[in-house]
């Protein structure tokens, strides 16, 4: 019996012990989960929202790639007003298309659209709340990919009125919900469908800041009044939008949002978000800089977007409605800064959508008056802004990286009528002139000399010829163009425009080591000062940036460059001496003449795309140490956050992609070549999801911010002394692993055998 006791006695003591344990163990995981936080959770929309000097960055909600977007109309985050609640914004950088203003008060103060004093504002990428102070009302906002939906709740015991307010266009109620448009440019209209949970007590238009009896107004700032009882506590909003026409707005509402359920809705987007970022895992590093690289890569995921409804789309390219025939339509897509980054980016976390896209270019082209490789098309078509016709880059890249979902021929036709039917000349989307016959005969595109006027009809009334840019940018083109010409065993074409990649040559000067502007002579322009000669925005010769950026700017064929330089030492004297050579002038001054250039260390800028690619030539001429360590100081200078996080104009991911890579400790240096420079990476570890059931890793042993020199790697298991690796090294599956110490080892891939590839030699 005394044993049974004490028998009993220690089993109820270890029963008692793992009941505890288990307890324990029960709070510790939930504290654990408490604390977890998913990929959405790192994203601070707010990051970059005061610009440096010119756009900032908005703090966007919206789905991945999706039509829908809003973001609080305000000058940046300093705005004190917000002008009214936004409907859909229609273009990066763009208003509000339809406005929603709610009030309440006297009715003789209501406006087309109402300013508020607001305050306690929060935003996810797939949410926003917002207090009205001075109106006393609450409002809550969830996104879809063509819908949303709206939460009001008025705090005051006045009736409720809601504002709806499209710019120049038209809205009618039909006693269940309003419908209208608004005309955007050429010919493009989007179009609402909004539905109020409960009907309004009455309805008016707004004319002339009256309110006068009625269901429909029309024009400038057309205005459907919505009044609800006193006493309304509460009003939700759901509505869809469309840019094919008002009943297909209804039906992308009713095919996304069936309920006004705004918390679901919220939890829907929040998934949404987490599966498109949570294709990049991290580990190691602080929440500090894990919140910089979430929300580098949620701006990624803005542009473009996917305007294909019910397998249907309108194209602002030829004014018409078409059938996408199962493959997605995607439009808003500014080139010229994508194609460095972004598309190359999507080429790994999403081949599938970036072959819609591409395949989604070649069939605007063919929509196009001309079959020519558009340049930023928008909503609205084709704006032929910039200079250069980079599409061709990333229908290279793509191709080379193994996607097939477009006709490279057809893509190939329409690059190649881009670059040799339209006009060089920038901002311009008119057919070949004079000036390019001069470009095609002599290999350059000429300076005007002092004083000469502008009388080439194809370069645009506001614009300059960037005379430097055009034929650097040209020459990459044309190297692109090449690689395709290959690939389709097109060998007269490839034989030809491989020669004509080398044109960058005819406007080094061996003197100065610069790309120097050359007039219709064949002279250099004399005297020249490669810091502020060229006018605003250096545009009479260069484009945004000095002849210091653009020194840099043979993306293809670096070795060459080197050459021309005089070799690895001057080239790395070269580098080195942008980073160090003062701005020459106040910053008032400078940036007065040179408002792109922003981000400066020295004359290097990290505000501007063209500027992405230079810190990593380092690899290429022996000292990649030197990448390592510059690739670490320029993230932790300009990329922060804060509400200056951003150095530059981030357009809609052209920018922080760059950001995305480099963090990773990776670059895309030349689209079209299917290599990466490595870098050196933020994390400790990186995953990303390749979507094929594949995964790829970089691992940094030892890293820290002290530690960010490469000692020694291995790449699938196998020693690795290159500062670079080859897409088919990632897209089976690999690992990268990088032991990491706080000094250079100098060795480390500075063979001249370790180069990355550059350009072939013309036969």
């Amino acid at each position: 019996m005394e044993k049974n006791f004490f028998s009993k006695t220690r089993m109820a003591l270890k029963t008692k012990c793992l009941l505890t344990a288990a307890l324990f163990f029960t709070l510790a995981c939930s504290a654990a989960e408490i604390g977890r936080k998913d990929p959405v959770d790192f994203v601070n929309p707010y990051i970059g929202n005061i610009s440096h000097l010119l756009v900032p960055t908005f703090p966007t909600i919206h789905l991945p790639n999706s039509i829908l977007r809003v973001y609080p109309e305000r000058g940046d985050f300093t705005g004190d007003l917000l002008r009214g609640l936004p409907l859909v914004v229609t273009s990066h950088r763009g208003s509000s298309a339809f406005n929603l203003s709610p009030f309440q008060g006297d009715e003789k103060e209501i406006k087309p659209v109402i300013s508020y004093s607001y305050d306690q504002e929060k935003i996810t990428p797939y949410s926003y709340s917002v207090y009205l102070d001075d109106q006393q009302t609450e409002v809550q906002f969830a996104v879809s990919h063509q819908s949303a939906l709206y939460e009001l709740t008025f705090g005051q015991e006045s009736p409720a009125y809601l504002v709806l307010n499209s710019r120049n266009g038209g809205l009618n109620w039909d006693g269940e919900a309003v419908s209208g448009f608004q005309s955007l440019e050429n010919n493009t209209r989007v179009y609402l469908y909004l539905k109020p949970e409960q009907s309004p007590e009455s309805i008016s238009v707004l004319n002339e800041n009256t309110l006068t009896k009625g269901t429909e107004a029309k024009g400038k700032n057309a205005c459907v009044v919505l009044k609800y009882a006193k006493g309304t506590k509460t009003v939700r909003l759901r509505y869809g939008i469309s840019f094919i026409d008002e009943a297909q707005a209804k039906k992308n509402l009713n095919r996304e949002i069936q309920n006004y359920d705004l918390k679901a809705l919220q939890q829907k987007g929040r998934a949404t978000w987490n599966e498109s970022l949570g294709k990049i895992a991290v580990t190691g590093s602080s929440d500090n800089e894990k919140t910089i690289f979430y929300t580098s890569f949620y701006r990624t995921f803005e542009r473009p977007v996917c305007i294909s409804e019910d397998g249907r789309y309108f194209s602002a390219f030829d004014g018409t409605v078409h059938n996408d025939n199962g493959t997605p339509f995607f439009t808003d897509d500014w080139i010229w800064d994508a194609y460095r980054a972004h598309h190359p980016l999507r080429v790994l976390i999403d081949p599938k959508k970036e072959e819609n896209i591409l395949h989604s270019f070649v069939e605007m082209a063919g929509q196009m008056e001309h079959n020519w490789m558009p340049t930023f098309p928008e909503i609205t078509g084709d704006s032929r802004r910039m200079n250069s016709n980079h599409g061709v880059a990333s229908v290279i890249d793509a191709y080379r990286k193994g996607l097939r979902g477009f006709d490279l021929e057809k893509a190939y036709q329409a690059c190649k009528g881009g670059i040799t039917e339209k006009t060089l000349a920038p901002w311009s989307g008119k057919p070949a002139g004079k000036l390019d016959e001069f470009y095609k005969d002599h290999g350059y595109i000429p300076a005007l000399k002092v004083d000469e006027k502008e009388t080439i009809p194809e370069v645009h009334s506001f614009e300059r010829r960037q005379p430097v840019a055009v034929t650097l940018g040209t020459s990459y083109d044309e190297w692109c163009l090449s690689q395709i010409a290959k690939e389709l065993g097109k060998t007269d074409d490839y034989k030809y425009f491989l020669k004509s990649s080398y044109n960058y040559r005819n406007i080094f000067n061996p003197k100065t080591g610069f790309f120097h502007p050359k007039d219709n002579e064949g002279n250099f322009l004399e005297p020249f000062d490669y810091v502020f000669s060229g006018g605003l925005g250096a545009r009479e010769t260069y484009g945004e940036n000095n002849a210091w950026i653009y020194r840099w700017d043979v993306q293809h064929n670096v070795a060459d460059l080197i050459s021309l330089m005089g070799g690895n030492e001057n080239f790395v004297n070269n580098l080195d001496a942008m980073f160090s050579k003062p701005l020459g002038k106040g910053k008032y001054a400078f940036y007065a003449q040179l408002p792109d250039q922003t981000g400066n260390v020295g004359q290097f800028s990290m505000a501007n795309e063209p500027a992405l690619h230079i810190p990593y030539l380092y690899n290429y001429a022996g000292q990649p140490w030197k990448t390592q360590k510059r690739i670490r100081s320029l993230l932790n200078e300009w990329f922060r956050n804060d509400l200056m996080g951003v150095p530059g104009d981030e357009d809609g991911g052209g920018m922080t992609s760059f950001v995305v890579f480099s963090y990773m400790g990776f670059y895309p240096v030349t689209p079209g070549m299917p290599v990466y420079n490595i870098g050196s990476p933020l994390f400790d570890k990186v995953r990303m999801d390749l979507g094929n059931g594949k995964f790829f890793e970089v691992e940094a042993i030892g890293n820290s911010a002290e530690n960010k020199y490469i000692q020694s790697a291995t790449l699938n298991g196998k020693p690795w002394n290159k500062p670079w690796f080859s897409h088919s090294d990632l897209i089976s599956g690999g690992k990268l692993v990088l032991q990491m110490g706080p000094k250079a080892n100098r060795s480390w891939g500075s063979s001249a055998n370790d180069a990355p590839p550059s350009a072939e030699r013309v036969q």
